[in-house]
């Protein structure tokens, strides 16, 4: 047998190995490079189930009826709950959902489908979005103290929350939703002008279903961002303490992140117990806020 012959042999004998560079030819920087990301994964792994063991062994107690049918109490905290909290937070990304995410596909469309790039003021455009969304939130407090609150009189209710939370989360929602768009190939909507349909029932039918699963991904992970988010609540004096839940959007209202942060910050052993119980409460969310954008990812996915 010749060495040509034993070279293409030893080759379909591994296919995997020579298709992936996976095998004995990996060069010793991309061995020492993979054990790195090993590790950094590793470390991260590990503060985390450091966390979630330190908040269930110190909150087990507390996880029980009490927290989710009571309400706030500043001088019995073994028996306070959070149900103005938890219900503030469910009301406060209900709206906020139902403000950014049209806006956020709707820009998005536009941006991909309908704008000209050579035009100066699209350019600007899509640098501001794409710079709006490294802005600290911190900073989003203050504008929808300044603005929203002061300027429109809106107030420190749930619509001054919602909307300061809207602008927090819609760079990252038009950013997402334009990445799922370009992610549909142009034969989609050739094929599609091409039959007779015009740009807006090319982008209706053909495209949008197409994106849901990028859109539906990027838009949950970012209201999982703004659920957790304290500071743009702190800065609109987003009262701590609130024994009753909110009505109406004018209401003042607390929220999970708040209590948490009033809670931990008390010198009772009692609250700060009752601080990791509610930390469970708002893992659990993101937990099923996270497994929801997954299994949308999964369900609605298409390989072009």
């Amino acid at each position: 047998m010749s060495a040509s012959t034993t070279e293409v042999a030893t080759s379909a004998a591994r296919p995997f190995d020579v298709a992936t560079g996976r095998a004995h030819d990996r060069s010793p920087k991309e061995r020492a490079f993979r054990v790195m990301l090993l590790a950094c994964l590793a470390v991260g792994i590990f503060f985390l189930g450091v966390l979630l063991t330190r908040v269930l062994v110190d909150g087990w107690s507390r996880l029980d009826s009490q927290l989710f049918t009571e309400q706030a109490s500043a001088i019995l905290p073994e028996t306070a709950g959070a149900q103005a909290a938890i219900l503030g937070s469910i009301y406060l990304m209900g709206l906020t959902a139902m403000f950014c995410l049209p806006t956020g596909v709707l820009a998005a469309i536009y941006l991909e489908e309908y704008a000209d790039p050579t035009k100066r003021v699209n350019r600007l455009i899509e640098l501001n979005i794409q710079n709006l969304a490294a802005v600290p939130s911190v900073v989003y407090g203050i504008l929808g103290l300044g603005i929203l609150a002061r300027g429109f009189g809106f107030g420190f209710g749930l619509i001054t929350g919602a909307l300061t939370l809207s602008l927090l989360v819609l760079p990252v929602i038009i950013i997402a939703s334009r990445e799922a768009i370009r992610a549909v190939p142009d034969s989609i909507r050739q094929g599609s002008l091409a039959l007779g349909a015009t740009r807006w029932q090319t982008v209706q039918r053909q495209v949008l279903p197409a994106a849901v699963p990028g859109i539906a991904t990027g838009s949950i992970l970012a209201l999982s961002r703004a659920i957790g988010e304290a500071a743009p609540l702190v800065i609109l004096g987003v009262a701590a303490f609130v024994p009753f839940n909110p009505e109406s959007l004018t209401d003042p209202f607390t929220a999970l992140p708040i209590v948490i942060y009033r809670s931990a910050s008390e010198p009772s052993a009692d609250f700060r117990i009752l601080s990791s119980a509610i930390i469970v409460v708002l893992l659990a969310v993101l937990l099923l806020m996270n497994t929801a954008a997954i299994l949308i990812r999964n369900r609605f996915q298409k390989r072009w």
